[in-house]
């Protein structure tokens, strides 16, 4: 007679995700080449270059996210220190020595390679607190174990902020919602999240350039630098329900690199509400195959892996939603999958291998 609740070892892999993904590059491609080809058209007289480039790192990309799904997630614990450390000397490295873009320097290149270190520094920050909350176990509701973990994320977010406050405020993100999933101490954890919004309120209106980006936000018509903002909103207010067809976009020959952090504007101008909704159901449906990873997981380490990897996800896709439609000030964050960019991209579908090998550990009841 077999016994009951045996475990067999089902040798999962999560297909579901994979399918997800790869439909939100295949949609980004489209999306990317109708938002970009007249740019790219006028100023480098090849209508396909950004597209073309995207495929090359949606390509390496997928090479990554296959390797790194068939590596053990537990040997990043084995290395998450010197993940964090060389996380922190690369963007130090590109504020002394990297290559200014925008007034700020976030960019190494190597040859014709160019590499933006405060995307490594995400998934760094998922690894690296994934571990040592799985080292704390039981301690980590202690509220000073807690302060020395706060030690290690405002450090490394206080770096990044000083050429990307976006990227920063990512990062700090990440941590803070890991820890109020592990610690759940959530009574403390809100009332820590109500002062930072406090001191924010508080100390913004005295920063002169975070100032001005608020009078912007506020009323972006009466400011050059709201001409950007204004423009996404026109595509936006011009989509309707169902859109002006594909490739049918005007304001993409006004909205300034329409193809990076304000291709959600195209979207909706070209494919209106409908297609706006449907994106974020495609999302949806990857934060989802996330969760189920997070929540059957092997162990913590694993659980932990997933939810960093969904936080991260869902805070890039709503902080871009928010900007684009100036909800929240801009703050420069790309669209995951849609926006072009290689290091985001690449380094988005290695982090997303990561998910991938936790779920290979995944045990079902025989």
């Amino acid at each position: 007679m077999a016994r009951s609740g045996r475990i067999k070892k089902t040798g999962y892999f999560d297909y579901g995700m994979v399918f997800v993904i790869v439909l939100l590059l295949a949609f980004g491609m489209v999306m990317l080449y109708s938002t970009s080809s007249y740019t790219a058209s006028l100023r480098l007289g090849d209508s396909a270059y950004f597209v073309k480039r995207q495929a090359v790192f949606s390509i390496i990309g997928l090479g990554a996210m296959y390797v790194v799904s068939r590596i053990d997630y537990h040997f990043w614990a084995r290395i998450a220190f010197m993940l964090y450390i060389g996380s922190i000397l690369l963007v130090a490295y590109a504020l002394v020595a990297g290559t200014s873009l925008n007034n700020s320097s976030r960019w190494i290149y190597i040859g014709p390679v160019s590499i933006q270190p405060s995307e490594i520094a995400k998934v760094a920050v998922i690894v690296f607190f994934s571990t040592l909350f799985t080292k704390a176990g039981p301690k980590l509701g202690d509220i000073r174990m807690m302060g020395k973990m706060a030690v290690f994320a405002i450090f490394i977010s206080a770096v990044v902020a000083i050429s990307n406050l976006s990227t920063a405020v990512i990062i700090f993100g990440i941590f803070y919602v890991m820890l109020f999933i592990a610690s759940k101490q959530t009574r403390i954890m809100l009332l820590i999240a109500g002062l930072v919004v406090m001191l924010v309120v508080v100390t913004l209106p005295f920063v002169s350039y975070r100032a001005m980006r608020i009078k912007i936000w506020k009323h972006p018509e009466q400011y050059e630098k709201g001409y950007q903002t204004l423009q996404g909103l026109y595509a936006i207010g011009s989509g309707g329900i169902f859109g002006k067809g594909l490739g049918e976009s005007m304001q993409k020959q006004f909205v300034p690199e329409a193809q990076n952090d304000m291709i959600f504007s195209i979207i909706c101008e070209e494919l209106g509400l409908f297609g706006a909704i449907c994106i974020l159901i495609m999302f949806l449906l990857l934060l989802w195959r996330l969760l189920f990873i997070a929540t059957h997981a092997k162990d913590q380490m694993g659980s932990f892996l997933a939810i960093g990897i969904l936080v991260h996800i869902s805070l890039q896709v709503i902080l871009n939603v928010a900007v684009v439609t100036n909800t929240i000030p801009n703050t420069g964050i790309t669209l995951p999958f849609i926006s072009y960019g290689g290091s985001a991209l690449i380094m988005l579908l290695a982090e997303l291998g990561i998910a991938l090998s936790v779920s290979r550990k995944i045990e079902f009841d025989a």
